[in-house]
């Protein structure tokens, strides 16, 4: 089987406000996956300014990754969760999937992703926001690699659908 083009997997984690919502995409640079880089670096918006994710200042991590945030920046608690903490879990569980593995050796130089995030601008904890980027992140990772969800889940929670947000009563 040839490896895709394109990866795309999705992260939920935490409760509340605090709580971290991630899509991701990813795969070669010379495809899809580099061209949503370059337009989505390219492209800012009011109240949204897509950034490269950082492990520390002048230490992009590897695979290049584009953070896109999905709420615009309502407080200064509220950019320092998105800028600070959601980037910081997110730059972490790329660097793990990069270190052991989870990516292939090819993914360090030749790879993109660019990830959507969801930060809630009520957040209140910072540590919590991390720890569930974080875990988003990584559940998006593997999700994407693995081709998540399977046909049997989705058959599973047809007569189930609902969200955080919102759940039918009928």
């Amino acid at each position: 089987m040839q490896p895709l083009e394109l990866y795309i997997g999705e992260g939920f984690e935490g409760p509340g406000v605090n709580a971290a919502h991630i899509n991701l995409l990813f795969g070669p640079r010379n495809g899809p996956a580099g061209q949503a880089f370059a337009n989505g670096l390219a492209s800012p918006s009011q109240g949204h300014c897509p950034f490269l994710v950082i492990a520390q200042p002048n230490i992009p991590v590897k695979p290049m990754t584009l953070y896109v945030n999905k709420a615009a920046i309502a407080s200064h608690l509220h950019g320092n969760a998105t800028w600070g903490a959601s980037q910081a879990g997110i730059a972490k569980a790329v660097l793990e999937a990069l270190l052991d593995g989870t990516l292939p050796p090819e993914a360090e130089d030749q790879w993109a992703i660019v990830t959507a995030n969801w930060v809630n601008p009520a957040c209140d904890d910072l540590d919590a926001v991390y720890l569930n980027n974080y875990n988003a992140c990584r559940t998006a990772i593997h999700a994407a690699l693995t081709g998540a969800p399977q046909i049997a889940q989705l058959a599973d929670v047809i007569n189930h659908i609902g969200n955080p947000f919102y759940t039918p009563k009928v």
